[in-house]
């Protein structure tokens, strides 16, 4: 049965643009849903690396002034993807990181550069080419969100909107004298609209004004309607918790593969174990630990923030070493947190070795050689490594918060019976509530019998995109079927 016809708008989409879990989401998703029978073109912005991929793309559109400069529309196939690519050079041709400038300060013009995406999304969805008609505009985060604002506003027949969250603590909010170069009627900026104690919030617009409202899990859609997670939009959130669903996030089982995976040292499944044991030396040595196997090896791929629980993983640095543990991790962010760890390293030679920045290799060699992973995110909308670490048999370790909470099943007494457990979980996120923690995996570590079948037990997990993508085919059916 044929499905919709959607439009996905992301300002990263992988693996042409990438700074987090959204570009992984955005470029997984489309085929998964082509298996369900939903077609899905991806509309992004034409940075340079994303230019330099389509090549020789063909012009569908052109504007004379978009964003106040010339700006073409591309089409094009990349990555197994259908594309629009929005080539503005005022707004996106800039290398380097999509948001912030060569000072780490976000681009001053970034309202106007991703509300331009919005509005060429809303163009698109109201017949901009005459040889596509959307049934769904299906938008990715703050960068996207005004997209079913300028749906709203413009009246008259119009595909439905879905609005995902991948993260509430970015909002995007931007000064009220926007309203006019973005081109949205003076209507708008209402309480009920797109405004937002006295400026233009981008996300509240969308969260407002989108058909229906997504999360990438469900503990999180839970989590965000209340005034500890819901970041200030809780209210608007319970007011809309009709439209509000989770739908937890998979991964790219063929990328996330330890069996296929080149980064490894040496491939491996689930019947194969035994073989991890040479990523863990191979990991071991490239962060220049002790090479003992042994040791409990405990990894991190990570930003470095508050959020993520970095600060609490550097106060209990001491408690894993004292249990002979090892930590090994491989991220970057906050400049405090970048030099704790540093100091941890001179503190423990060949007990904490760490990798300031991201290297893909490292972190797949992280997932393929750590015993167990840590995550004490304080909020997680999702999370995508510790699904990684379910797939190549790393014990994740974590939080007990939004999609952590969804994903990994503590190894609890009664699960350890039932043969259920994958992870472990702690709660609160404090250095004694991870200590403890820490102690426990340790003990399980110990006893090889139990840890290997926790290991199997992750391994068995389904991680991929095939129960989420019938989720959202579902959505973008029943949307459909009562198109506005």
């Amino acid at each position: 049965m044929k499905g919709p016809l959607v439009l996905s708008v992301a300002s990263e989409v992988f693996p042409l643009a990438k700074t987090g879990g959204l570009a992984d989401v955005a470029g997984a998703l489309p085929p998964a849903l082509a298996a369900e029978g939903v077609t899905v073109h991806t509309l992004m912005p034409g940075y340079p690396a994303v230019l330099a991929a389509v090549g020789e793309a063909e012009v569908v559109h052109r504007w004379p002034t978009l964003g106040a400069g010339p700006a073409r529309l591309l089409a094009a196939r990349a990555s197994g993807l259908s594309l629009f690519v929005l080539d503005a050079p005022h707004l996106y041709g800039r290398p380097g990181n999509p948001y912030t400038g060569p000072d780490g300060k976000d681009w001053p013009d970034n309202g106007l550069r991703f509300g331009t995406l919005a509005s060429v999304a809303a163009q698109l969805g109201r017949g901009l080419l005459r040889a596509f008609a959307p049934d769904i505009v299906h938008a990715h985060d703050w960068q996207a969100a005004l997209a079913p604002a300028y749906l709203h506003y413009a009246g008259g027949r119009r595909p439905r909107t879905v609005m995902t969250v991948h993260n509430l603590a970015f909002q995007g909010q931007f000064p009220a004298a926007l309203l006019e170069p973005l081109g949205l009627p003076p209507e708008s900026f209402a309480m009920d609209g797109v405004e937002y104690y006295g400026t233009i919030g981008f996300l509240k617009a969308g969260l407002a004004l989108a058909d229906r409202i997504t999360t990438v899990s469900p503990r999180y859609a839970m989590e965000i309607r209340t005034p500890e997670f819901g970041m200030g939009l809780d209210g608007l959130l319970r007011n809309r918790a009709g439209v509000l669903t989770g739908i937890l996030n998979g991964i790219d089982t063929v990328y996330w593969d330890p069996a296929k995976d080149p980064y490894l040292a040496e491939r491996f499944d689930a019947k194969t174990l035994a073989k991890r044991v040479s990523n863990k030396s191979a990991l071991q040595a490239r962060l220049g630990l002790e090479p003992r196997a042994d040791a409990p090896l405990f990894g991190v791929v990570s930003r470095l923030t508050w959020q993520k629980g970095m600060d609490v993983l550097l106060e209990a640095i001491d408690d894993l070493v004292a249990l002979g543990g090892q930590l090994a991790l491989v991220g970057s962010g906050e400049a405090a947190l970048e030099a704790g760890l540093a100091a941890a390293v001179a503190r423990h030679p060949g007990r904490v070795g760490i990798l300031i920045g991201f290297d893909e290799g490292a972190a797949h060699l992280v997932q393929g050689g750590a015993d167990a992973l840590l995550v004490p995110s304080r909020f997680e909308p999702c999370g995508l490594t510790q699904l990684c670490a379910l797939r190549y048999g790393a014990i994740p370790i974590v939080a007990r918060v939004g999609g952590l909470a969804d994903t990994v099943i503590d190894a609890n007494e009664m699960a350890l019976v039932a043969s259920a457990g994958n992870g472990l979980q702690f709660s609160p996120v404090t250095r004694e509530a991870l200590a403890l923690t820490l102690e426990r995996a340790v003990a399980l570590y110990r006893d090889r019998a139990t840890w290997r079948r926790l290991q199997q037990h992750a391994m068995a997990a389904e991680v991929g995109w095939r129960r989420p993508a019938g989720q959202y085919a579902a959505l973008y059916r029943q949307l459909a079927a009562g198109a506005a």
